[in-house]
Parts: structure tokens; C-alpha cells; sequence
């Protein structure tokens, strides 16, 4: 007869069969050994993980193809530290965020690789590449394309055809978003989310998989047009690349400078990533882990009832439900590309910071007191441990 009992770490409920008493078992969420209380027993351990309805139960191919998709991450790093040295936290979640299929903003100053570690990644994907620089002059028709007349040789008509833009590609770099004003930015929008382009009322479909990955410079304001807050909340992380440390940085300037040369090998097609995006909405999620992504966004709204009290006089607005979304969506994939087959709150915890630096917005008090967003979310993660989370509401 089965029993039910929490593990002391995470949390998680675990059903048993009544007769292993004192017996060590691991916890298939956290992976900690657990000893069964002396009023429980077990042969048969398994968590009792419920799904919502909207998440359909696995399968053994479902967690095949899960198996090769870490399997093809693993090999993919592998492949791009030929050529990019460091930034396996940036890597790692812009690849989560095309499994999950969605967008990021990159963050970081000149001559850092971004440019080179997402074309080194469409190569390694097998994805096609379309670089755009954005600057003051460009027209939302230079992103998307637009209709041109064209003589026909054989008939001599005239006829309106269609110029495809640079957003015809699988994988789009918007490089300095901010310089361009907002109309262009705005040409964006669509493609982004509908995976669609309209023109002359025309409405044409992008090659799938698609993914934008925009980047903004730090530096230099004046001149620059800052991203409206929902447009910003249409990407699914806000990445921010750091410097290298010292022995990274050295061994950027030995390759760069020498004759060192890498050939990159395709890891990935097209093909693999869309039925990977498919596969990763079927990851369950623990209704711990589901409690504690609710409790982290909806305690970090100033006007929310369970706000946390630093949240009322640091934060001027709070994320909206798509934060809790692109938490969940994310924990999904990261935990594939761990070899997991369900979500953690450690998955959670690594992605708060891309998920939520571009949607909290701190007030003029924090600013004043030199409070990043960045600090604000980490006492976020402090206040709401991952032990409270099934009290908290």
C-alpha cells in the first residue's frame, strides 16, 4: 500500500510503498538520497509529480528525443568553444530560448563576440543567418521588404513583385535595436510574434524555426531610442554579456592574434529543433515548482496584497502573467538540456535574472540609491525561498 512523504530539500511529495522503513531512496526531482520515515515503506518510488491539463503525459519517444536533445547541446558547446572562449551561461540560454521558441535581448559592450557567437550558432544549428544593423535612417521596408515594379521580358507588362527583406531568415541579428526610431523597431513586432510578415496587404510566412536575438549597447545613450516596456517584454530574456575573466581574455588574444583556425561541425537542422520545440511543453511541472514561479512573480508587483515590503518602495511595475510563462516554458528546456525530464526550482532560480530584469522597473528611489534591478530580483530569490513555497500563498 502506497504512503506519501516530502523530501527535507526540495520539497517534493514522494509516494511509497509501505515497507522499506529507514531505507535510502533518491529524490527524482533534486536527486538527494532520502531516508524513509520509520511510519512509511517503499519498493516502488516515484514522485507524485500532477500535471495541469494542459500538459500532456510523456512518452518513451518524447523522452528519446529529449535524451539526443541534450545529447545535441552537449555537442553543440562543444563545437562553439572552438571559436568562442567563456559565456557558456549566455550560450546556454539563447539556445533555450530558441527550443522554447521565443526571442532574447543581448546586452553587453562593443567587442565582447555577439555578433560572432550567434553566427557561430546558426552554423552549428544549421540555421540560415541575416544580419541587420540598425541605424537612424533605416525604414521599417529595409527590415521587412517590400514590392517593386518588374517588367515582364516576355510580355512587356508591368507587375508588382515582392522583395524579400533580411527577416527572411531563420536566425536575425538586430544589432543595436535602440539606435533605429520606434516605427522600425516596431517592424519587428509582428515577426516576433506571429512569425509573419504583412506587406501591401499581403501577409507572407517565415521559415520556421525563427528566432531574433536583438542587442542593445549600453553605452552611448544620447542618440539612442530605449525600447518601450512592451516591446521589451516580447523577448524572453534580457542577456547580459560580461567580461571575460583573465585567463579567458588571454586566450581570446592567443587565438585572434595567431594563426589558429576552427572548422565548426553542424550538430543540429532545422528540422530537430522544431520537433524539440514540440516536446518541450510536454516536460510536467511539480506543483511545487509551479507555486514557487507564481509566488516570485506575484510577490514582486508593487500593488499585489503579497508584496514583499522592499518591493512596495524599490519597484515602480511589476511582470505581468508572461513572466510567469517564459519562467515555466524556460525551467522546461533547461531541464532537458540538464537530462531531466522534469522541472526543478533550481531551473527556476538560474533563469530569474533573464526573465526578470526587463520586466521589473525600479522606481526613481533605487535608481537614486544606486539599486540595480538586477539586486531587486536577487533579493526576490532571497525572501522567497524555495522552502516557503507552498505557504506562501
Amino acid at each position: 500500500m502506497d504512503a506519501v512523504f516530502n523530501c527535507p530539500k526540495c520539497g517534493q511529495e514522494l509516494a511509497v510503498d509501505e515497507s522499506w522503513a529507514g531505507s535510502e531512496v533518491p529524490c527524482p526531482t533534486c536527486g538527494v538520497k532520502v531516508t524513509v520515515p520509520s511510519n512509511v515503506n517503499p519498493p516502488n518510488l516515484h514522485p507524485a509529480v500532477t500535471t495541469t491539463a494542459a500538459t500532456p503525459a510523456a512518452t518513451g519517444e518524447d523522452e528519446q528525443l529529449a535524451r539526443h536533445l541534450c545529447d545535441s547541446f552537449k555537442k553543440a558547446t562543444t563545437e562553439i568553444a572552438k571559436l568562442i572562449v567563456g559565456q557558456d551561461d549566455v550560450i546556454e540560454q539563447i539556445v533555450i530560448a530558441i527550443f522554447a521558441r521565443s526571442h532574447c535581448l543581448l546586452e553587453g559592450v562593443p567587442g565582447l563576440a555577439k555578433t560572432f557567437m550567434i553566427r557561430s550558432l546558426a552554423d552549428v544549428m544549421q540555421l540560415s543567418f541575416r544580419r541587420v544593423q540598425f541605424t537612424p535612417d533605416l525604414m521599417p521596408a529595409d527590415i521587412t521588404g517590400t514590392d517593386i515594379i518588374q517588367e515582364d521580358p516576355k510580355t512587356g507588362r508591368r507587375q508588382l513583385s515582392f522583395m524579400k527583406g533580411p527577416i527572411f531568415a531563420q536566425m536575425i541579428l538586430a544589432d543595436e535595436i535602440n539606435r533605429s526610431p520606434p516605427k522600425t523597431q516596431a517592424a519587428l513586432l509582428e515577426a516576433m510574434q506571429e512569425h509573419s510578415v504583412t506587406v501591401g496587404g499581403e501577409t507572407y510566412r517565415l521559415e520556421e524555426p525563427f528566432f531574433v536575438l536583438a542587442t542593445q549597447n549600453p553605452l552611448e545613450q544620447e542618440g539612442t531610442y530605449p525600447l518601450p516596456e512592451a516591446q521589451k517584454d516580447r523577448f524572453m530574456f534580457h542577456v547580459k554579456v560580461d567580461y571575460p575573466t583573465r585567463e579567458q581574455e588571454r586566450l581570446v588574444v592567443e587565438r585572434t592574434t595567431s594563426a589558429y583556425h576552427a572548422k565548426l561541425e553542424p550538430v543540429l537542422s532545422g528540422h530537430d529543433i522544431l520537433r524539440c520545440q514540440e516536446i518541450v511543453r510536454r516536460v510536467p511541472v511539480p506543483d511545487h515548482v509551479m507555486d514557487f514561479v507564481l509566488d516570485l512573480v506575484r510577490r514582486s508587483r508593487p500593488n499585489e496584497a503579497t508584496a514583499l515590503p522592499f518591493v512596495k518602495e524599490l519597484v515602480a511595475w511589476g511582470p505581468g502573467p508572461r513572466a510567469c510563462q517564459q519562467l515555466v516554458l524556460g525551467g522546461k528546456v533547461r531541464a532537458i538540456l540538464r537530462g531531466r525530464f522534469h522541472v526543478t526550482t533550481d531551473d527556476i532560480e538560474a533563469l530569474a535574472y533573464p526573465v526578470l530584469r526587463h520586466r521589473i522597473v525600479a522606481t526613481f528611489n533605487a535608481e537614486a540609491d544606486g539599486i540595480s534591478v538586477d539586486e531587486i530580483i536577487r533579493r526576490l530569490l532571497a525572501e522567497v525561498p524555495r522552502g516557503e513555497a507552498e505557504k506562501v500563498m
